[in-house]
């Protein structure tokens, strides 16, 4: 049995508000805050460059169509 996506945020706020595990809260708490984490200050110099150069890739015109690229890596998908 599937549970929506807004029945499982129902339940967890339920199940929360009942809550009295201060240990708990506070990872959930600290889970909330990675979330809001800038992922750019934790990825390597390596990805930021990939990344950068995939941006200018992209503004200069060198791309391939989600197409394209699907069928090239279909294998891995």
């Amino acid at each position: 049995m599937d549970i929506n996506i807004q029945d499982k945020k129902i339940e967890l706020i339920q199940w929360l508000s009942t809550l009295n595990d201060e240990s708990i809260i506070e990872k959930i708490m600290k889970l909330r805050e990675s979330e809001k984490a800038n992922w750019w200050k934790e990825i390597s110099n390596e990805e930021k460059k990939s990344i950068a150069k995939g941006i200018e890739d992209a503004a200069s015109g060198k791309m391939e169509s989600h197409s394209n690229v699907k069928k090239l890596y279909d294998k891995w998908l």
